[in-house]
């Protein structure tokens, strides 16, 4: 249920209407990422960890010349730079490029480095092909129940061209009809929403619900009232209350399906969310011009 004026107002004409069976589970993951202390502290930075079904985020604080190396990676991940004073040197192969801030960036598989020359915010997104880091997350242990109602990964086509890396700036202006600054790679989807100025608008609110696959809110800046309603089966062991998390930034909120969902802004000073999806979601890519970056990243068949 979108407001008129929201772009994904659209989408839900041809959505399909949920199926949920008996058995669900259906639970969030959240993690407040400046409340505890660290899951990882060492001489490169401070970072805590948070899986979903398919992927791991890591959120570090890195220190100046912080050295963040992947060996043998898997597939392809994602580097996000979300401060505009912030840079980073990434290597991967034979190939070294540096990265300005506010920026995000696609590093291919294989060894690579990320180098915060003067240290900053650094997230980093990676698909739980990397058991390593699945690992190191506090709830590692939240799927061993399988999520029947989420299908199996499967990356997306590689991209044209070939393997590289592959960065582009975030400092894209708003356009009508658009809904945020998506980007994609073989492995994610990345949305930038608009940052807001104070509160969200509590008449324009978007509940919805996805039927087979997770949304991760990520939570830059302000704080956000995070509201979850699951759907009734016909077993009453999958019932739950409604719930609300309040995500102050920085957090991050695993939303699973089919839960229904909807984000409120509450900071009165500026409000900033970004949407991860693992992998790329269909139905946004086939929007024209919602994906900035489709040139470089071909549609799944």
């Amino acid at each position: 249920m979108y407001d008129k004026n929201d772009p994904r107002a659209a989408l839900q004409k041809s959505a399909p209407k949920a199926q949920t069976e008996p058995g669900l589970i259906a639970e969030e993951q959240f993690a407040a990422f400046d409340r505890g202390q660290p899951d990882e502290t060492g001489p490169d930075g401070d970072s805590h960890y948070l899986r979903g079904n398919n992927f791991v985020l890591v959120h570090t604080r890195a220190h100046p010349g912080g050295r963040f190396v992947r060996a043998g990676q898997p597939d392809e991940y994602v580097v996000l730079l979300p401060n505009p004073t912030d840079s980073a040197e990434i290597t991967a192969g034979d190939e070294t490029l540096t990265i300005p801030g506010h920026s995000i960036a696609f590093v291919p598989p294989g060894d690579s480095c990320v180098i915060l020359p003067r240290g900053g915010s650094l997230i980093r997104l990676f698909t739980a092909a990397s058991e390593d880091l699945v690992a190191k997350c506090p709830n590692a242990s939240a799927y061993d129940t399988p999520r029947r109602q989420i299908p199996p990964f499967v990356a997306w086509p590689e991209p044209v061209g070939g393997w590289k890396i592959r960065s582009y700036s975030l400092d894209v202006p708003s356009e009508p009809g658009r809904f945020g600054r998506i980007f994609r790679c073989t492995t994610f989807m990345v949305n930038m929403l608009d940052p807001l100025d104070g509160p969200r608008d509590t008449a324009r609110m978007s509940p919805h619900h996805h039927d087979d696959f997770e949304q991760c809110s990520l939570a830059l800046d302000g704080a956000y009232l995070h509201h979850l309603r699951w759907p009734w089966t016909t077993d009453m062991a999958d019932w739950r209350d409604d719930l609300t998390v309040s995500a102050p930034a920085p957090s991050a909120l695993v939303i699973p399906p089919p839960v229904i969902h909807t984000s409120r802004a509450v900071d009165p000073g500026r409000n900033q969310l970004v949407d991860i999806f693992c992998p790329p979601r269909t139905d946004f890519s086939q929007k024209p011009g919602w994906v900035l970056n489709a040139a470089d990243y071909p549609l799944a068949e």
